[in-house]
């Protein structure tokens, strides 16, 4: 159903399951290890993976911070991206990375929910993809902001419930759990 032509092959999105940014995530291991078995299973029905890094001051390229975590391992011909925005798509080379494996589909999972996760979802939309957001693969820290608390739990839920009700003309917009999305 993507709107972009030509382009109906599918693509397992990892987004930035970093040591910087794993650290104190809401579920971190259950996560992990969901993201781990999709990513098994994607390479076994022939998906290709793309891995994500984000990069900034906090966490530098090649910083011990900006790596992946130890228990997920990209195979060396699996595109990897670097990006300096919430969004995946923006100042990367990940449309073309995309384009030249034929990927209208996207599968997203990840870690920041309430930031790289959602900018990069809503992106891939605007841009043509269909895209399914694994349920139960994406986490986030909670944080305190103008004097109240804002909890992972919370944000994970409110993604999976919003996006699970959006969509774009001629684009789908899917909330599944991992083990049916891949």
């Amino acid at each position: 159903m993507s709107t972009l032509t030509g382009r109906d092959k599918t693509a397992l999105l990892v987004i930035d399951v970093q040591e910087g940014v794993a650290e104190g995530a809401y579920h971190r291991d259950e996560v992990i290890a969901t993201i781990a078995s999709a990513v098994d299973r994607a390479r076994t029905a022939g998906i290709p993976v793309v891995w994500v890094q984000h990069s900034d001051e906090e966490m530098p390229i090649d910083s011990v911070e900006w790596q992946l975590v130890d228990e997920l391992t990209p195979l060396a011909h699996e595109p990897r991206v670097r990006k300096e925005f919430r969004s995946s798509f923006e100042d990367t080379n990940l449309e073309s990375v995309l384009s030249d494996l034929g990927v209208g589909n996207l599968i997203v999972c990840g870690m920041q929910t309430n930031n790289c996760i959602r900018h990069t979802t809503h992106a891939a939309l605007e841009r043509g993809y269909d895209v399914t957001l694994m349920s139960d693969a994406h986490t986030t820290t909670g944080y305190e902001w103008d004097g109240h608390e804002v909890s992972a739990k919370m944000l994970v839920d409110e993604t999976n419930d919003n996006f699970g009700g959006y969509a774009l003309p001629g684009r789908s917009a899917t909330v599944t759990p991992a083990a049916r999305a891949v």
